[in-house]
Protein backbone atom coordinates (compact mmCIF):
# COMPACT_ATOMS: atom_id res chain seq x y z
CA UNK A 1 0.00 0.00 0.00
CA UNK A 2 0.88 3.93 -0.83
CA UNK A 3 0.55 5.58 1.90
CA UNK A 4 2.01 8.46 0.89
CA UNK A 5 -0.28 8.79 -0.88
CA UNK A 6 -3.47 8.47 1.56
CA UNK A 7 -1.23 11.58 3.29
CA UNK A 8 -1.05 13.66 0.43
CA UNK A 9 -5.03 13.22 -0.14
CA UNK A 10 -5.76 13.66 3.96
CA UNK A 11 -3.86 16.77 3.62
CA UNK A 12 -5.78 18.31 0.71
CA UNK A 13 -8.91 17.58 2.52
CA UNK A 14 -10.20 14.44 0.70
CA UNK A 15 -12.44 11.77 1.55
CA UNK A 16 -10.40 8.40 2.16
CA UNK A 17 -12.15 5.34 0.86
CA UNK A 18 -13.70 2.53 2.54
CA UNK A 19 -10.98 -0.08 0.93
CA UNK A 20 -8.26 2.38 1.25
CA UNK A 21 -9.20 2.77 5.31
CA UNK A 22 -9.31 -0.97 5.65
CA UNK A 23 -6.33 -1.75 4.20
CA UNK A 24 -4.40 0.68 6.03
CA UNK A 25 -5.53 -1.05 9.27
CA UNK A 26 -5.09 -4.23 8.04
CA UNK A 27 -1.50 -2.86 7.43
CA UNK A 28 -1.19 -1.32 11.03
CA UNK A 29 -1.74 -4.72 12.47
CA UNK A 30 0.61 -6.20 10.22
CA UNK A 31 3.14 -4.04 11.20
CA UNK A 32 3.74 -3.12 7.70
CA UNK A 33 3.25 0.86 8.51
CA UNK A 34 5.77 2.69 9.60
CA UNK A 35 5.51 4.92 12.80
CA UNK A 36 6.66 7.91 11.29
CA UNK A 37 4.56 7.93 7.93
CA UNK A 38 1.19 6.68 10.54
CA UNK A 39 1.88 9.68 12.90
CA UNK A 40 1.88 12.02 9.24
CA UNK A 41 -0.95 10.57 8.77
CA UNK A 42 -2.70 11.36 12.13
CA UNK A 43 -1.61 14.94 12.34
CA UNK A 44 -2.79 15.71 8.69
CA UNK A 45 -6.33 13.88 9.93
CA UNK A 46 -6.17 16.40 12.94
CA UNK A 47 -5.85 19.63 10.83
CA UNK A 48 -8.17 17.84 7.94
CA UNK A 49 -10.84 15.86 10.11
CA UNK A 50 -12.66 12.50 9.70
CA UNK A 51 -16.09 12.66 7.40
CA UNK A 52 -18.97 10.54 9.27
CA UNK A 53 -18.46 7.62 6.62
CA UNK A 54 -14.39 7.70 7.26
CA UNK A 55 -15.24 7.13 11.05
CA UNK A 56 -17.51 4.84 10.54
CA UNK A 57 -15.31 2.49 8.21
CA UNK A 58 -12.38 2.98 10.19
CA UNK A 59 -14.47 2.30 13.20
CA UNK A 60 -15.58 -1.36 11.35
CA UNK A 61 -11.93 -1.62 10.64
CA UNK A 62 -10.60 -1.67 13.95
CA UNK A 63 -13.46 -3.64 15.29
CA UNK A 64 -12.62 -6.36 11.85
CA UNK A 65 -8.61 -6.12 13.60
CA UNK A 66 -9.75 -8.35 16.57
CA UNK A 67 -11.90 -10.36 17.77
CA UNK A 68 -15.44 -9.89 19.17
CA UNK A 69 -16.32 -11.06 22.51
CA UNK A 70 -19.64 -12.75 23.36
CA UNK A 71 -21.20 -12.84 26.96
CA UNK A 72 -24.82 -14.12 25.90
CA UNK A 73 -24.35 -17.21 28.09
CA UNK A 74 -24.31 -14.57 30.79
CA UNK A 75 -27.23 -13.39 32.81
CA UNK A 76 -28.19 -9.88 31.24
CA UNK A 77 -28.27 -7.33 30.14
CA UNK A 78 -24.86 -6.52 29.34
CA UNK A 79 -23.90 -3.39 29.63
CA UNK A 80 -20.98 -1.38 29.41
CA UNK A 81 -19.82 2.68 30.10
CA UNK A 82 -17.15 4.89 28.63
CA UNK A 83 -16.04 8.16 29.21
CA UNK A 84 -14.16 10.66 26.80
CA UNK A 85 -11.73 11.28 29.44
CA UNK A 86 -11.55 13.49 32.23
CA UNK A 87 -9.18 15.32 34.90
CA UNK A 88 -9.84 13.22 38.38
CA UNK A 89 -12.31 10.94 36.84
CA UNK A 90 -12.68 7.63 38.51
CA UNK A 91 -16.56 7.13 37.73
CA UNK A 92 -15.66 3.62 36.08
CA UNK A 93 -14.39 2.66 39.59
CA UNK A 94 -17.54 3.46 41.65
CA UNK A 95 -20.21 2.84 38.67
CA UNK A 96 -19.20 -0.71 37.75
CA UNK A 97 -19.97 -2.11 41.19
CA UNK A 98 -22.81 0.25 41.52
CA UNK A 99 -23.89 -1.12 38.41
CA UNK A 100 -23.40 -4.83 39.38
CA UNK A 101 -25.34 -3.96 42.85
CA UNK A 102 -28.15 -2.72 40.45
CA UNK A 103 -28.93 -5.97 38.76
CA UNK A 104 -26.96 -5.45 35.75
CA UNK A 105 -23.84 -7.43 34.28
CA UNK A 106 -21.03 -5.26 33.53
CA UNK A 107 -17.62 -6.68 31.66
CA UNK A 108 -15.58 -4.09 31.02
CA UNK A 109 -11.78 -3.19 29.34
CA UNK A 110 -10.64 0.15 29.81
CA UNK A 111 -7.49 1.80 28.84
CA UNK A 112 -4.73 3.64 30.22
CA UNK A 113 -3.98 7.14 30.45
CA UNK A 114 -3.91 9.41 27.26
CA UNK A 115 -2.66 12.80 26.97
CA UNK A 116 -3.88 14.65 29.86
CA UNK A 117 -6.65 12.29 30.98
CA UNK A 118 -6.48 9.34 33.61
CA UNK A 119 -6.45 5.85 33.26
CA UNK A 120 -8.78 3.16 35.20
CA UNK A 121 -6.03 0.69 33.95
CA UNK A 122 -3.62 2.94 35.83
CA UNK A 123 -5.34 3.46 38.81
CA UNK A 124 -6.62 -0.16 39.51
CA UNK A 125 -3.08 -1.03 39.62
CA UNK A 126 -2.15 1.32 41.99
CA UNK A 127 -4.06 -1.59 44.29
CA UNK A 128 -1.46 -3.80 45.24
CA UNK A 129 -2.15 -7.76 43.68
CA UNK A 130 -5.09 -6.89 41.33
CA UNK A 131 -4.65 -8.24 37.78
CA UNK A 132 -5.44 -6.20 34.61
CA UNK A 133 -4.77 -8.73 32.43
CA UNK A 134 -7.43 -11.35 33.02
CA UNK A 135 -8.09 -14.55 30.57
CA UNK A 136 -11.51 -14.72 29.14
CA UNK A 137 -12.79 -17.34 31.26
CA UNK A 138 -11.23 -15.48 34.43
CA UNK A 139 -13.34 -12.40 33.93
CA UNK A 140 -16.47 -14.99 33.68
CA UNK A 141 -15.57 -16.17 37.01
CA UNK A 142 -15.25 -12.68 38.36
CA UNK A 143 -18.56 -12.22 36.68
CA UNK A 144 -20.30 -14.48 37.96
CA UNK A 145 -18.98 -13.95 41.56
CA UNK A 146 -19.77 -10.28 41.44
CA UNK A 147 -21.38 -9.17 38.35
CA UNK A 148 -19.02 -6.45 37.08
CA UNK A 149 -14.67 -6.55 36.02
CA UNK A 150 -12.32 -4.40 34.84
CA UNK A 151 -9.66 -5.78 32.43
CA UNK A 152 -7.30 -3.81 29.75
CA UNK A 153 -7.83 -4.27 26.27
CA UNK A 154 -6.45 -7.58 25.53
CA UNK A 155 -3.76 -7.95 22.40
CA UNK A 156 -6.80 -9.50 20.15
CA UNK A 157 -9.25 -6.96 20.56
CA UNK A 158 -9.42 -3.93 18.46
CA UNK A 159 -5.39 -4.64 18.02
CA UNK A 160 -5.09 -1.70 15.13
CA UNK A 161 -6.80 0.90 17.57
CA UNK A 162 -4.16 -0.02 20.48
CA UNK A 163 -1.69 0.52 18.48
CA UNK A 164 -3.04 3.83 17.04
CA UNK A 165 -4.58 4.66 20.72
CA UNK A 166 -0.12 4.53 21.75
CA UNK A 167 0.97 6.84 19.14
CA UNK A 168 -2.07 9.73 19.27
CA UNK A 169 -0.90 9.56 22.68
CA UNK A 170 2.77 9.63 22.14
CA UNK A 171 2.07 12.29 19.25
CA UNK A 172 -0.30 14.73 20.87
CA UNK A 173 -3.07 13.53 17.55
CA UNK A 174 -5.54 12.65 20.30
CA UNK A 175 -8.54 15.42 20.10
CA UNK A 176 -9.65 14.98 16.73
CA UNK A 177 -13.25 14.17 16.92
CA UNK A 178 -13.53 11.01 14.58
CA UNK A 179 -10.00 9.56 15.56
CA UNK A 180 -12.13 9.51 19.28
CA UNK A 181 -15.27 8.35 18.16
CA UNK A 182 -13.99 5.20 16.18
CA UNK A 183 -11.49 4.84 19.11
CA UNK A 184 -14.44 4.60 21.80
CA UNK A 185 -16.94 2.84 19.62
CA UNK A 186 -15.03 0.20 18.15
CA UNK A 187 -13.93 -0.94 21.70
CA UNK A 188 -17.26 -0.57 23.09
CA UNK A 189 -18.70 -2.76 19.81
CA UNK A 190 -16.42 -5.59 20.14
CA UNK A 191 -16.49 -5.69 24.03
CA UNK A 192 -19.81 -7.31 23.24
CA UNK A 193 -22.36 -5.20 25.25
CA UNK A 194 -25.81 -5.00 25.30
CA UNK A 195 -26.32 -1.87 26.10
CA UNK A 196 -23.66 1.27 26.03
CA UNK A 197 -23.34 4.54 28.22
CA UNK A 198 -21.04 7.38 26.74
CA UNK A 199 -19.78 9.57 29.63
CA UNK A 200 -18.81 12.96 26.87
CA UNK A 201 -16.97 14.98 28.87
CA UNK A 202 -17.03 19.20 28.40
CA UNK A 203 -14.67 21.94 29.16
CA UNK A 204 -11.61 22.92 29.50
CA UNK A 205 -9.97 19.58 30.99
CA UNK A 206 -12.39 17.61 28.32
CA UNK A 207 -11.25 17.14 24.76
CA UNK A 208 -14.87 18.75 24.07
CA UNK A 209 -14.20 22.08 25.17
CA UNK A 210 -17.91 23.44 24.20
CA UNK A 211 -20.98 22.08 24.62
CA UNK A 212 -21.34 21.97 20.91
CA UNK A 213 -18.42 20.33 20.40
CA UNK A 214 -19.58 17.39 23.02
CA UNK A 215 -22.91 17.40 21.41
CA UNK A 216 -21.63 16.74 17.64
CA UNK A 217 -19.40 14.18 19.03
CA UNK A 218 -22.44 12.64 21.21
CA UNK A 219 -24.61 12.51 17.88
CA UNK A 220 -21.88 10.84 15.80
CA UNK A 221 -21.52 8.16 18.67
CA UNK A 222 -25.19 7.20 18.98
CA UNK A 223 -25.45 7.27 14.88
CA UNK A 224 -22.64 4.77 14.69
CA UNK A 225 -24.91 2.59 17.54
CA UNK A 226 -27.76 2.46 15.26
CA UNK A 227 -25.54 1.98 12.34
CA UNK A 228 -23.90 -0.69 13.95
CA UNK A 229 -26.76 -2.25 15.97
CA UNK A 230 -26.33 -1.19 19.21
CA UNK A 231 -28.30 0.74 21.40
CA UNK A 232 -26.17 3.74 22.89
CA UNK A 233 -27.13 6.54 25.58
CA UNK A 234 -24.76 9.62 25.96
CA UNK A 235 -24.31 12.15 29.31
CA UNK A 236 -22.73 15.09 28.95
CA UNK A 237 -21.25 15.89 31.66
CA UNK A 238 -18.93 19.14 32.97
CA UNK A 239 -15.31 18.55 33.27
CA UNK A 240 -14.44 22.64 33.87
CA UNK A 241 -12.78 21.34 37.46
CA UNK A 242 -11.72 17.89 38.17
CA UNK A 243 -14.33 15.51 39.17
CA UNK A 244 -13.80 14.76 43.05
CA UNK A 245 -11.02 16.36 45.10
CA UNK A 246 -8.50 14.22 43.76
CA UNK A 247 -6.04 13.36 40.44
CA UNK A 248 -4.26 10.73 40.22
CA UNK A 249 -4.15 6.75 40.82
CA UNK A 250 -3.48 5.41 43.99
CA UNK A 251 -5.29 8.95 45.67
CA UNK A 252 -8.28 8.05 43.09
CA UNK A 253 -9.22 4.44 44.37
CA UNK A 254 -9.26 5.75 47.82
CA UNK A 255 -11.40 8.41 46.49
CA UNK A 256 -13.91 6.33 45.14
CA UNK A 257 -14.14 4.07 47.90
CA UNK A 258 -14.38 6.58 50.28
CA UNK A 259 -17.63 8.06 48.43
CA UNK A 260 -19.52 4.84 47.88
CA UNK A 261 -18.58 4.23 51.52
CA UNK A 262 -20.24 7.88 52.20
CA UNK A 263 -17.21 8.46 54.43
CA UNK A 264 -15.66 11.29 51.63
CA UNK A 265 -18.94 12.13 49.80
CA UNK A 266 -18.87 14.33 46.68
CA UNK A 267 -22.08 15.06 45.05
CA UNK A 268 -20.88 15.75 41.74
CA UNK A 269 -19.61 12.48 41.42
CA UNK A 270 -22.43 10.62 43.30
CA UNK A 271 -25.21 12.62 40.94
CA UNK A 272 -23.00 11.39 37.64
CA UNK A 273 -22.69 7.84 38.35
CA UNK A 274 -26.61 7.82 39.43
CA UNK A 275 -26.99 9.64 35.77
CA UNK A 276 -25.15 7.77 34.10
CA UNK A 277 -26.73 4.35 35.53
CA UNK A 278 -29.94 5.77 35.47
CA UNK A 279 -29.50 6.57 31.43
CA UNK A 280 -28.23 2.56 31.17
CA UNK A 281 -31.01 1.11 32.88
CA UNK A 282 -33.59 2.89 30.50
CA UNK A 283 -31.57 2.08 27.58
CA UNK A 284 -31.56 -1.76 28.54
CA UNK A 285 -35.26 -1.34 29.06
CA UNK A 286 -35.13 -2.00 32.81
CA UNK A 287 -36.94 1.31 33.63
CA UNK A 288 -39.94 3.82 32.13
CA UNK A 289 -36.92 6.67 32.62
CA UNK A 290 -33.59 7.82 33.85
CA UNK A 291 -35.31 9.62 36.27
CA UNK A 292 -36.64 5.91 37.71
CA UNK A 293 -33.44 4.39 37.11
CA UNK A 294 -31.47 7.15 39.29
CA UNK A 295 -33.78 6.38 42.10
CA UNK A 296 -32.72 2.47 41.59
CA UNK A 297 -28.83 3.48 41.62
CA UNK A 298 -29.36 5.91 44.70
CA UNK A 299 -31.11 2.75 46.68
CA UNK A 300 -28.49 0.80 45.75
CA UNK A 301 -25.47 3.16 47.30
CA UNK A 302 -27.62 4.12 50.43
CA UNK A 303 -28.34 0.31 51.50
CA UNK A 304 -24.63 -0.21 51.29
CA UNK A 305 -24.83 -2.88 48.45
CA UNK A 306 -22.51 -0.82 46.07
CA UNK A 307 -19.69 -0.44 48.54
CA UNK A 308 -20.08 -4.47 49.44
CA UNK A 309 -19.90 -4.94 45.76
CA UNK A 310 -16.80 -2.91 45.25
CA UNK A 311 -14.91 -4.63 48.20
CA UNK A 312 -15.70 -8.18 46.41
CA UNK A 313 -14.73 -7.16 42.29
CA UNK A 314 -11.26 -5.77 43.93
CA UNK A 315 -10.64 -9.01 45.79
CA UNK A 316 -12.38 -11.43 43.13
CA UNK A 317 -9.70 -10.00 41.05
CA UNK A 318 -6.94 -10.38 42.94
CA UNK A 319 -6.29 -6.71 44.34
CA UNK A 320 -5.80 -5.95 48.32
CA UNK A 321 -7.40 -3.01 49.56
CA UNK A 322 -6.37 -3.14 53.36
CA UNK A 323 -2.79 -3.43 51.82
CA UNK A 324 -3.35 0.14 49.70
CA UNK A 325 -4.93 1.47 52.82
CA UNK A 326 -1.56 0.53 55.02
CA UNK A 327 0.72 1.66 51.94
CA UNK A 328 -1.06 4.96 52.06
CA UNK A 329 -0.36 5.28 55.60
CA UNK A 330 3.51 4.44 55.45
CA UNK A 331 3.61 6.46 52.19
CA UNK A 332 2.15 9.84 53.82
CA UNK A 333 5.45 9.87 55.86
CA UNK A 334 7.79 9.89 53.14
CA UNK A 335 5.38 11.00 50.06
CA UNK A 336 6.95 14.24 48.67
CA UNK A 337 4.48 17.18 48.45
CA UNK A 338 4.20 20.65 47.61
CA UNK A 339 1.58 23.25 49.03
CA UNK A 340 -0.02 25.43 46.11
CA UNK A 341 -1.04 28.78 48.00
CA UNK A 342 -3.52 30.72 46.91
CA UNK A 343 -2.38 34.67 45.36
CA UNK A 344 -4.90 36.79 46.95
CA UNK A 345 -8.43 36.50 48.62
CA UNK A 346 -11.47 35.55 46.68
CA UNK A 347 -13.67 32.93 45.17
CA UNK A 348 -12.37 30.40 42.66
CA UNK A 349 -14.30 31.30 39.76
CA UNK A 350 -12.18 29.38 37.09
CA UNK A 351 -9.97 26.57 36.62
CA UNK A 352 -8.10 25.57 33.79
CA UNK A 353 -8.15 21.87 34.22
CA UNK A 354 -6.84 20.69 31.17
CA UNK A 355 -3.36 22.56 32.61
CA UNK A 356 -4.46 20.95 36.02
CA UNK A 357 -3.86 17.57 34.40
CA UNK A 358 -0.53 18.20 32.66
CA UNK A 359 0.50 19.28 36.47
CA UNK A 360 -0.59 15.77 37.66
CA UNK A 361 0.51 14.14 34.42
CA UNK A 362 4.10 16.08 34.91
CA UNK A 363 3.99 14.85 38.58
CA UNK A 364 4.12 11.38 37.28
CA UNK A 365 0.42 10.07 37.39
CA UNK A 366 0.78 10.20 33.34
CA UNK A 367 3.22 8.97 30.60
CA UNK A 368 4.88 12.09 28.77
CA UNK A 369 6.26 9.40 26.78
CA UNK A 370 5.56 5.65 26.03
CA UNK A 371 8.14 4.64 28.01
CA UNK A 372 7.48 6.47 30.94
CA UNK A 373 6.38 4.59 34.21
CA UNK A 374 3.50 5.55 36.28
CA UNK A 375 4.36 7.11 40.11
CA UNK A 376 1.24 5.19 41.33
CA UNK A 377 1.01 8.60 44.19
CA UNK A 378 1.69 11.24 42.21
CA UNK A 379 -1.25 13.63 41.74
CA UNK A 380 -3.10 16.22 43.03
CA UNK A 381 -5.36 17.13 46.11
CA UNK A 382 -7.35 19.28 45.33
CA UNK A 383 -8.56 21.49 48.95
CA UNK A 384 -10.57 24.36 46.89
CA UNK A 385 -12.98 24.30 43.76
CA UNK A 386 -15.07 26.35 41.49
CA UNK A 387 -16.94 28.55 44.17
CA UNK A 388 -14.91 27.99 47.47
CA UNK A 389 -13.48 30.78 48.80
CA UNK A 390 -9.71 31.44 49.43
CA UNK A 391 -7.36 33.56 51.64
CA UNK A 392 -4.13 34.54 50.22
CA UNK A 393 -1.48 31.86 51.37
CA UNK A 394 -3.79 29.26 52.23
CA UNK A 395 -3.50 26.21 50.00
CA UNK A 396 -5.02 25.61 46.84
CA UNK A 397 -4.30 22.59 46.59
CA UNK A 398 -1.24 19.98 47.83
CA UNK A 399 0.87 18.69 44.79
CA UNK A 400 2.28 14.74 45.23
CA UNK A 401 4.79 12.57 44.39
CA UNK A 402 5.84 8.87 45.35
CA UNK A 403 9.10 8.58 48.39
CA UNK A 404 11.41 7.57 45.42
CA UNK A 405 10.80 10.39 43.37
CA UNK A 406 12.62 13.55 42.87
CA UNK A 407 11.01 16.58 45.06
CA UNK A 408 7.97 18.60 42.93
CA UNK A 409 9.77 21.23 41.47
CA UNK A 410 8.26 24.94 42.25
CA UNK A 411 7.51 25.14 38.39
CA UNK A 412 4.64 22.66 38.30
CA UNK A 413 3.49 24.80 41.55
CA UNK A 414 3.43 28.00 39.78
CA UNK A 415 1.84 26.52 36.82
CA UNK A 416 -1.37 25.21 39.25
CA UNK A 417 -1.25 29.13 40.52
CA UNK A 418 -1.94 29.75 37.21
CA UNK A 419 -4.37 27.39 36.25
CA UNK A 420 -6.86 29.00 38.74
CA UNK A 421 -8.69 31.97 39.20
CA UNK A 422 -9.39 33.53 42.01
CA UNK A 423 -12.06 36.33 41.77
CA UNK A 424 -13.98 39.17 44.20
CA UNK A 425 -17.19 38.15 43.13
CA UNK A 426 -20.00 35.10 44.46
CA UNK A 427 -19.62 32.48 42.07
CA UNK A 428 -22.59 30.05 40.48
CA UNK A 429 -21.57 26.44 41.36
CA UNK A 430 -21.29 24.41 37.55
CA UNK A 431 -24.05 21.40 37.66
CA UNK A 432 -22.41 17.95 36.55
CA UNK A 433 -24.65 16.80 34.28
CA UNK A 434 -25.38 18.93 31.06
CA UNK A 435 -27.08 17.24 28.92
CA UNK A 436 -28.73 13.69 28.32
CA UNK A 437 -28.59 12.38 24.92
CA UNK A 438 -31.64 10.17 23.57
CA UNK A 439 -30.89 6.05 23.22
CA UNK A 440 -33.30 3.97 22.01
CA UNK A 441 -35.70 5.21 24.09
CA UNK A 442 -37.38 8.48 24.93
CA UNK A 443 -35.25 10.90 26.96
CA UNK A 444 -35.58 14.38 28.05
CA UNK A 445 -32.77 16.31 26.73
CA UNK A 446 -32.24 18.74 29.87
CA UNK A 447 -29.95 21.12 28.01
CA UNK A 448 -32.36 21.92 25.23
Amino acid sequence: MELLSLIRAKRRGAELPAAEIHRLVTGIVEHSVADYQLSALLMAICYEGLSYNETLELTRAFIDSGVTLDWSHLPGPIVDKHSTGGVGDKVSLMLMPWLAAAGLTVPKMSGRSLGHTGGTIDKLESIPGFDVNLSGRQMEDVIKQVGCCIVAQGANLVPADKIVYTLRDATDTVDEMGLIAASVMSKKLAAGADCIVLDVKCGSGAFFTSLARARKFADIALRLGRDLGKPIGCVISNMEQPLGRTVGNAMEVLEARAALAGESPQPDLSALCATLGGVLLVTCNRGASYQEGQARMERARESGAALERFDAWIAAQGGDYARLEAARTKAEKELRLATVPALKDGVISDMDTRRIGEVARRLGAGRLTTADRIDPWAGILCRAKIGDSVVQGEPLAVLVRGPAAPPVPGELVREYQQAVAVSSYAVELPGIVLDVMPANRGLSIIGG
